[in-house]
């Protein structure tokens, strides 16, 4: 797992030994990053399911303002507080320990609109808890997401979950893997 572009092109990541978390591949990373580029520079960026980070450090890598990096697991967290160390973003960067369900039904409002959303649930908690990750949604549309932000979601291919409000406006399968670009449905870009 490595950095595609930017500052800290090349570098790579520590990733994790047991499969808590999924990392991505260099080239489904990269053909996501074409299509967000243009929406990277001075992005505020959630990694929600973070992980290791890798999403919200490319993004940190490539200009964004800052990242705030959400996820439950120890061995996990351990690793994203080495890579964020290790690339010297710890100004930029904001780590969010715990159930990020219970964090975003108790945080009030964002003090600042988010331009880039990664949701990246386990592929079991899709399954599990579908109406969890719903009203997950319907909680960063309202609160959270910037005008014209996006929201990249991430799941198995064979698991499809609507996330009203938002609606894709691009989708993309990788193996096994889809990752769906969402947006309010007044922000979806015009179809020329």
């Amino acid at each position: 797992m490595r950095i595609i572009a930017g500052e800290h092109r090349g570098r790579h990541l520590l990733a994790p030994v047991s499969d808590a978390t999924r990392p991505i591949t260099d080239r489904a990373k990269q053909s996501i990053f074409d299509i967000l580029s243009p929406t990277i520079e001075g992005a505020a960026v959630y990694d929600c399911f973070a992980g290791t980070g890798s999403m919200g450090l490319e993004c940190l890598s490539r200009g964004a303002k800052s990242a705030t990096f959400f996820e439950t697991d120890r061995s996990a967290l351990k690793l994203l507080k080495q890579n964020i160390k290790a690339l010297n973003v710890e100004r930029q960067s904001r780590i969010v320990p715990g159930d990020l369900f219970a964090w975003f039904d108790n945080e009030k409002r964002a003090t600042e609109r988010i331009d880039l959303i990664f949701l990246d649930p386990p592929y079991r908690l899709l399954r599990e808890k579908p109406e969890e990750l719903k009203k997950l949604a319907g909680i960063v549309a309202a609160r959270e997401l910037a005008e014209r932000g996006t929201v990249v979601f991430r799941h198995a291919v064979e698991d499809k979950l609507e996330l009203p409000p938002l609606a894709a406006y691009d989708q993309r399968e990788y193996g096994g893997m889809a990752v769906e670009f969402l947006m309010a449905p007044n922000d979806r870009p015009k179809e020329e």
